[in-house]
């Protein structure tokens, strides 16, 4: 559609209403506010739900293996290291860590809480970046020692200890005697602390050398189970059939989505139907749009019937009100997108700043497994949400512009 220069004229001055029609130009204030925060909104919690979703992922599949091996009776894998390098050897597969987990109570002379046990070899651990590049009281290489492990600061803080303390380790699997079950205790020397940024982890899980997690779990030889890495997550669905022809049918094969469905179903329903929601405060805005050319076209009646009696064909009349309203939801559009791309780049800051002010947890770690308020910007939706809330602003002129359009001169003029 091409607009003319007068056309462009007499359609932005349409929008500096008249003292007497200023309430015309309250309106489409108001369309154009709904607009810029309905756009920003929707840009802002699109950004967020795609930041929780990328920094699960990656806490997730930091410290956990992309796929996980079990024995298929629910018990111990005795010949995990045949296993381990018959998985290596498959194509797309990067590593393969033997593992012992088991659940415990851990208590020091300030507290105690249950906790869940990893044992992984000192070399392993090393491999895991993620976690290496998250220790942040102590160090990695006290790793090795037998007595020595590696405990979420969560957990650190909740027990009162500090590197270089003890901690006593309860498993809930007891040493059988003959006057009874008695509880497999030991303690063992805090080497240090880590913090990857996910609360379950951080308040709940300790390292500890391979050959100590056999030993106080009395597992002999044998690990619960094997942490597959592939080069990429999205080989998941083609080398797990592989690692499960290959390891046979002694073994059961997950995959991390199976593992972790219940974070990420969450956060996608929550995301799409946050999206939905969202979009009704651009709809709203442009049936405020509405309302308000409706209004300014009543009120231009007279402007209308002499611009048709001066040559102005229906035409024009039409893509006169239809720019003054495409203008609406096109700067509309142009601000929310500036202001949300603004506010999801200083969004940690936006939060500590509003948790100075009112002296609030606005994002609990408890709640929400981050311990900081993730946003990560995706070009694609926020074109779709530009797309979207042009279309819906561009829809919402053509009604009034077709009647302006309508209006007979005669009818306009006859009473005045």
């Amino acid at each position: 559609m091409i607009f003319s220069a007068f056309e462009r004229m007499v359609a932005f001055r349409y929008l500096r209403a008249r003292r007497k029609e200023g309430f015309v130009s309250v309106i489409a204030a108001f369309s154009f506010l709904g607009i810029v925060l309905g756009v920003a909104t929707l840009i802002i919690v699109m950004a967020v739900m795609n930041g929780f979703r990328q920094e699960l992922l990656s806490r997730v599949l930091g410290l956990n293996g992309h796929l996980g091996v079990y024995a298929a009776n629910g018990t111990v894998l005795n010949n995990y290291e045949s296993l381990a390098e018959e998985a290596a050897a498959i194509k797309g597969v990067k590593l393969v860590m033997p593992l012992i987990e088991g659940q415990v109570m851990v208590s020091s002379v300030r507290g105690a809480q249950g906790a869940i046990v990893r044992g992984i070899r000192p070399a392993d651990l090393e491999k895991k970046n993620f976690l290496a590049d998250s220790i942040v009281g102590g160090s990695i290489e006290s790793f090795g020692n037998a007595d020595t492990v590696l405990i979420g600061d969560r957990l650190a803080r909740k027990l009162g200890v500090y590197v270089g303390e003890e901690i006593t380790l309860i498993s809930p699997k007891g040493t059988v005697t003959a006057f009874g079950s008695v509880p497999r205790m030991r303690s063992y020397t805090v080497g240090g602390t880590f913090s990857v940024g996910m609360y379950e982890y951080d308040s709940g899980f300790i390292f500890m050398p391979m050959a100590a997690a056999q030993k106080f779990f009395n597992m002999d030889e044998s690990v619960t189970n094997l942490e597959v890495f592939l080069n990429h997550h999205d080989l998941v669905s083609t080398v797990q059939p592989q690692v499960a022809a290959r390891l046979g049918a002694g073994v059961r094969v997950y995959d991390w989505q199976r593992s972790n469905a219940a974070f990420f179903n969450a956060i996608q329903v929550e995301r799409n139907v946050m999206f939905l929601i969202l979009t009704l405060i651009i709809l709203v805005a442009s049936f405020n749009m509405i309302s308000g050319l409706i209004m300014l076209v009543k009120d231009k009646g007279r402007d209308i019937a002499v611009l048709r009696t001066m040559g102005a064909t229906r035409g024009m009349i039409m893509r006169i009100f239809f720019m003054s309203g495409a203008s609406i939801g096109f700067f509309g559009t142009l601000f929310g997108v500036l202001f949300g791309l603004l506010f999801c780049d200083n969004i940690e800051t936006i939060r500590r700043f509003l948790e100075s002010l009112t002296g609030t947890d606005l994002f609990a770690a408890e709640i929400y497994f981050l311990t900081q308020l993730p946003a990560e910007v995706d070009p694609a939706e926020v074109v779709a949400v530009v797309v979207m809330a042009l279309l819906l602003s561009f829809a919402a002129t053509i009604y009034p512009s077709w009647r302006a359009a309508r209006l007979d001169p005669v009818e306009a003029l006859r009473y005045e």
